[in-house]
């Protein structure tokens, strides 16, 4: 709907419909109110996207029947969201029903939905839409709850992926509930009970059957012996010992800054990050054969400066491109520190670029996020003149690995690598596509990315089928990879690497160091199934895995006993990894920031695909190894990956093998158009000849 002015200009006035998105999901309000009017007992209904707490926009629903009395009885906001479960997709329910004696309305006799209060407003209203805890373990899981999901309450029947939920926050979750009651809780659990309520007599339950974890605390460590290092970080070294000055693990990020940057706060910001964290002061030396952690004493962190203001404006912008890149590519010695870099590049008074690089060591994902919201804190404090505060580190890195040195052994290792000896009995030793070029003898790490998007609409769909399906997006684009790959190499088992967080313990959840961990995902296609039915088989084996996920990936390769091939990585050489990790912007006052990409050049396998679920649709990168795979190649396994999400979503009973059919038929297809193109080419090439004289 929109006015025209005076002037001819329109003004845009809002939307005919009541159409709104809430979760990356467009809902017409007037659908969900006619589902809830459809309901017996319901009288009025009225739907509003509310975002009483910023950034979390969710569906409230207001009711009215007979009476409040007459309502509780017979129609309770828990009943209703039950119902209209059975005839609207889950993220058409409305998170929250509000029952009223009445609708407000306005003098017109319409009904004045600025009046309509906010769930919990009113006590009438809390009383009967919020379903309070009725016991101490339920207050605790509706407080672990609200701390993970970032909202004021949660009721007992709200459902956990409702909320807005995922792997990540339910690992979270997995964390304080082992904390909080000293049980183990394998993460499917939260999966299969996504209810306070539910959840809460999973943990009476197991009380009761004394299932208790032994688990040792994670404590601070004296620093004047020998700290050893974490599997993780023994895994690192191992390589950077087989291939020394190698950038294969670098973590390289380009921040472009514009506005009035105050460098001296900016050093002090980075200086007292590396004095909180160890892990950013920490080199590694050898003591009688054995790898050892050496933490440094907090210094200042060197911050060159290099001034491009004297290049003309389009040689600035190469530059900084060369210098990035240069950058990314530079090797760290893990003998001499800080495996930390900063450079700033000053395109001109008001423009800079921050290079910021560390070695995967000593850091990982969600530790990038940690630095970021440190960074953040400290600048605006430093940058106002106020002195920041941060909380104590109770523990560091080192002592984190020190734990983990204690505790995984014996019977807790043995119970880990049980699952894992069992679940790879019958995994096949290599999964490998078809490559263009003949495999080394020893792996190379030469690498290129090709960057593409998933459609919002397709985005969207799969999101539905995910969540009519009780799995997370992950688990789909998991499955639906697991099936492009078993077409393109001809297997019925593939296994599939991934990562996960590995922060299942509150205390490491604020802690920058090497924490992840990878997980070997081994699925069986064998059968035909129905791609619905593959799905919960892909679902259950990842659960599982995420159950185990404290066996170090290296730790798990020597146990195997598997013999080592130097031409490629052990147990997976495909990798899939969902990027989740809880990342907020970096933002610094005064300053407009723009995240840049840099290119690293570099593949640690044969391909990795990386997604990210973003406002336009999942991003998608596939890494892939440059020395065994054209680019031609991997754009059309990227289109085929499209076009098989595309075919699922359109008929998920579908089998695998209908499915595949229909990649083949594609690919006939564009075969038949490139032949095609190619004969017009060489038609025209052929008219354009022209007879050359013949001389005599």
């Amino acid at each position: 709907v929109a006015r025209r002015m005076w002037d001819g200009e329109l003004e845009y006035v809002g939307r005919a419909d009541s159409q709104v998105k809430v979760r990356g999901y467009r809902i017409e309000l007037g659908e969900v109110e006619a589902g809830i009017r459809r309901q017996e007992g319901v009288r009025e209904a009225v739907v509003l996207a509310r975002e009483d707490v910023p950034g979390e926009k969710r569906l409230v629903a207001y009711v009215v029947t007979g009476g409040l009395e007459e309502l509780a009885r017979e129609v309770s906001p828990a009943a209703l969201q039950r119902r209209l479960r059975e005839t609207l997709p889950d993220y058409m329910v409305p998170s929250s029903i509000v029952l009223l004696e009445k609708m407000p309305l306005l003098t017109n006799s319409k009904i004045d939905r600025r009046a309509l209060p906010a769930p919990g407003e009113l006590a009438q209203a809390r009383s009967l839409s919020y379903a309070a805890p009725r016991n101490p373990v339920e207050e605790v899981v509706a407080g672990v709850w609200a701390h993970a999901l970032g909202v004021e309450q949660v009721s007992i029947d709200d459902d956990f992926f409702g909320l807005g939920g995922h792997s990540l926050t339910a690992t979270q979750v997995a964390s304080r509930i082992r904390e909080a009651f000293s049980i183990e809780m394998p993460l499917r659990t939260l999966f299969d009970r996504p209810t306070v309520r539910g959840l809460s007599q999973y943990i009476e339950n197991a009380r009761q059957s004394n299932e208790m974890l032994q688990s040792l605390p994670i404590e601070r460590v004296a620093r004047d012996g020998h700290l050893p290092l974490s599997f993780a970080q023994q895994r690192l070294w191992f390589l950077d010992q087989l291939e020394p000055n190698s950038p294969a693990y670098n973590l390289a990020s380009v921040i472009r800054l514009k506005g009035s940057l105050d460098v001296p706060a900016l050093q002090r910001s980075l200086d007292s990050i590396l004095s909180r964290h160890e892990a950013l002061r920490t080199t590694f030396s050898t003591v009688k054969g054995r790898p050892v952690q050496i933490i440094t004493p907090p210094s200042n962190l060197d911050m060159p400066v290099t001034d491009l203001r004297h290049l003309p404006e389009a040689e600035r912008e190469s530059e900084t491109r060369r210098l990035a890149n240069e950058e990314a590519q530079q090797p760290f010695d893990l003998t001499r520190g800080p495996l930390l870099r900063v450079g700033l590049l000053q395109l001109s008074d008001d423009d800079h670029v921050a290079l910021l690089t560390m070695h995967h060591i000593i850091s990982d994902g969600w530790s990038v996020g940690v630095f970021v919201r440190e960074l953040s804190a400290l600048y605006q404090a430093f940058a106002q003149g106020e002195l920041p505060e941060l909380p104590e580190m109770p523990i560091q890195y080192a002592d984190y690995a020190a734990w983990q040195r204690r505790w995984l052994q014996g019977e807790v290792l043995d119970a880990q690598f049980a699952y894992w000896k069992q679940q790879l009995a019958d995994a096949p030793p290599v999964v490998e596509l078809p490559t263009d070029r003949p495999r080394p003898s020893m792996q190379t790490f030469k690498g290129a990315n090709l960057i593409g998007m998933l459609p919002k609409p397709l985005t969207d769909a799969l999101k539905t089928l995910s969540q009519r399906e009780g799995v997370s997006l992950f688990i789909t684009l998991l499955a639906a990879f697991q099936t492009l790959v078993s077409k393109y190499t001809s297997q019925e088992r593939v296994v599939i690497g991934t990562d996960v967080a590995n922060r299942n313990r509150g205390e490491s959840e604020a802690l920058i160091g090497f924490f992840v961990n990878q997980l070997v995902l081994h699925a069986n296609l064998s059968g035909n199934p129905p791609f619905r039915k593959f799905l919960r088989h892909v679902r259950d084996v990842t659960l599982d895995a995420y159950a185990h996920q404290d066996l170090p990936f290296d730790k798990l390769v020597e146990l195997l006993q598997e013999e080592r091939d130097l031409s490629r990585t052990p147990l997976f050489q495909l990798k899939i990894v969902y990027q989740n990790a809880p990342l907020q912007p970096l933002q610094l006052s005064g300053l407009t920031l723009t995240q840049l990409e840099a290119e690293g050049g570099t593949s640690k396998y044969d391909l990795t695909l990386f997604m990210e679920d973003t406002n336009l649709g999942v991003g998608m990168t596939f890494q892939y190894n440059s020395d065994l795979f054209e680019p031609i190649t991997i754009q059309r396994l990227s289109e085929n990956f499209e076009l098989l999400l595309g075919s699922i979503v359109e008929r998920p009973d579908a089998s695998l093998s209908e499915l595949k059919t229909i990649l083949d038929e594609a690919e006939k297809e564009r075969q038949q158009k490139e032949k095609s193109k190619l004969n017009a080419s060489n038609l025209q090439k052929f008219k354009n000849l022209k007879p050359k004289p013949i001389r005599v």
